[in-house]
């Protein structure tokens, strides 16, 4: 029988990975993947939006169709030496639900390399769960790997989850 298991995407952490990877995740896929082990009861997306962002409101919509929760708060602009940056930072919220949602699951299912999100893993397995963490091999820290019941690196399954962009139709342009 599979275990019950929800799963929690830091947005940012996920995007900067595949950024380093040279690849994206396609969702679908990876929910398909997750599928073989786990009865997965939801699936949340933890992400920072800007204000009319209509790209990023397209790809909540398509989360909202292939059944994945969106957790947005706006991103904020903060100065720095260079101009400005936007940031978001979920590590609370994803906390804070983790915590609440473990009367619900057996597992929790983590993409994020965060080291932020070591404590929060022992607390978990000191009640009961079991945390299996989806990072790169150069983005999961070491305090994350060290803590984690069981990890997985996102190159290994590269094959079940690469996001294959189409490409143009024969004499169109993208």
């Amino acid at each position: 029988m599979k275990r019950k298991a929800k799963v929690y995407i830091d947005g940012a952490n996920i995007f900067y990975t595949q950024r380093k990877l040279g690849w994206s995740v396609d969702w679908v896929k990876a929910k398909i993947h997750l599928t073989k082990d786990y009865e997965i009861i939801e699936v949340r997306y933890y992400t920072g939006i800007k204000d009319h962002d209509e790209k990023m409101k397209r790809y909540l919509e398509y989360f909202d169709h292939i059944g994945i929760v969106a957790i947005t708060k706006p991103l904020k602009k903060i100065r720095s030496t260079s101009g400005f940056i936007f940031k978001s930072n979920f590590d609370v919220e994803m906390t804070m639900d983790m915590l609440l949602d473990r009367t619900s699951t057996e597992d929790i299912i983590l993409f994020s390399g965060d080291s932020d999100f070591q404590h929060l893993t022992r607390k978990l397995q000191t009640l009961g769960k079991r945390v299996i963490v989806y990072s790169s091999r150069k983005t999961l820290s070491w305090e994350l790997k060290l803590a984690a019941d069981r990890y997985v690196f996102l190159e290994d399954i590269r094959t079940e989850i690469e996001r294959i962009k189409k490409p143009p139709p024969e004499g169109g342009v993208l």
